[in-house]
């Protein structure tokens, strides 16, 4: 934490996270309390991550946000709705504690916020994004504890970004959301070899957004509700299990079946909605037709509300698949830059592999491939220099 002319400022990164047992569809849209519980891998920072500041000052007239540069409206109801709760738990710490930070809670906050990867795409930036805010106006308030239930409140997934690894949601029972919390299932050093492809087919805004979209597949699809009540329960039990014993073929069959399912409550929905174009279902075949060849589950896929593939696999699978994507999606002359994050070792394809597996190539399909790993949830960042904003509390380089 920095003070600086009565600014003070604290700045925190946070994760994405990939669901593998997806949510869709709320039981109350005010508190986002979903209708089944839900399981995610956190990726690794180094690839993935919302970097957030959050500032208080007497002299700040009124809450201001920025986004990637941009102002934004700091009086978005699920922004305020976090900032009213972090606020009331440090009220709540301060009467029963004496050494409570002297921070007023009538100052008005300054918020800017950075991702470095597409936003609105389908790679869960609401969940990073208020992962990372609600981490930081907690740290800013001296507030401790159980921040899930505040994150959800922001977005839904964004409860699953509080912690690192494998982490499930639980739906709760109790109207108010107090037990629809998450809970850390496995640390991300549980599973070393497990490793995450992203396939960037597009980094377009989605043409409807989760929110909505939900809604209408609540209302709409008889098949969300067959899921959510009489499918997801024993999915989640079955998906926690495999991650505790690290089983590839059982994680990987699981992950693939929950997507395709998770899409067909979205072609269930009236009217039907798309979130996978042409390219993503090629992806899926060639996912099959990979794993067909080698008579195993090699590399599983998933997709979250948008056309990006999140392909799962085990280290020594990685070399070999993105070789195939190569062949399969001939980059654009950029080639260079195709593969990023963590570096990918080369590999040659056998012939028999290529004749069974890369049928029709479709250049530039794929925009690049980011390569990660599961990783930990929200950091402090204690180097002053790494603040999002100045002294003055606005956006550096703003003047």
């Amino acid at each position: 934490m920095a003070e600086d002319k009565a600014v003070t400022m604290v700045t925190c990164t946070a994760p994405v996270n990939m669901a593998v047992i997806k949510y869709w569809g709320k039981r109350d849209s005010e508190l986002i309390l979903p209708i089944n519980s839900s399981l995610s891998v956190t990726l690794h920072q180094d690839q993935l991550k919302t970097t957030t500041t959050a500032a208080i000052s007497r002299d700040f007239k009124e809450d201001r946000l920025w986004l990637n540069g941009e102002e934004a409206d700091a009086g978005h109801p699920r922004l305020q709705a976090c900032l009213r709760e972090v606020r009331r738990l440090a009220r709540k710490r301060r009467g029963s504690s004496t050494d409570a930070a002297p921070l007023s809670l009538a100052y008005k906050v300054h918020v800017a916020s950075e991702n470095n990867f597409p936003t609105a795409a389908g790679l869960a930036s609401s969940a990073a994004g208020y992962a990372c805010l609600v981490f930081a106006l907690a740290r800013l308030y001296g507030v401790e504890g159980e921040l899930s239930e505040v994150a959800r409140q922001g977005s839904g997934s964004a409860c699953r970004s509080m912690f690192g690894g494998f982490v499930q949601w639980h739906r709760g029972e109790r109207p108010d959301g107090k037990d629809s919390v998450a809970q850390q299932v496995a640390p991300e050093t549980h599973w070393p070899e497990l490793r995450v492809l992203v396939l960037v087919v597009s980094a377009e805004k989605k043409p409807v957004g989760s929110t909505a979209g939900m809604q209408t597949s609540v209302d709409t699809s008889p098949l969300l509700k067959h899921r959510a009540e009489a499918l997801v329960p024993e999915r989640i039990a079955c998906m926690v299990r495999h991650i505790r014993e690290r089983d590839f073929e059982g994680f990987g069959q699981l992950t693939m079946r929950d997507s395709n399912q998770f899409h067909a409550t979205c072609l269930d929905t009236f009217p039907p909605i798309f979130y996978l174009n042409d390219v993503s279902r090629r992806i899926i075949a060639l996912a099959h037709r990979y794993n067909a060849h080698h008579g195993c589950t090699k590399v599983a896929y998933t997709f979250d509300a948008g056309p990006n593939a999140v392909i799962f696999a085990l280290a020594d699978t990685v070399a070999e698949f993105v070789e195939v994507v190569r062949r399969s999606f001939p980059p654009a002359p950029n080639g260079d830059q195709f593969v990023r994050g963590l570096p990918v070792g080369s590999a040659s394809l056998p012939e028999e592999l290529l004749s069974a597996v890369v049928l029709e190539p479709v250049p530039g399909a794929i925009r690049y491939i980011l390569h990660t790993k599961p990783g930990p949830g929200p950091q402090l960042l204690d180097d002053p220099s790494q603040h999002l904003l100045g002294a003055d509390g606005l956006p550096r380089g703003s003047a």
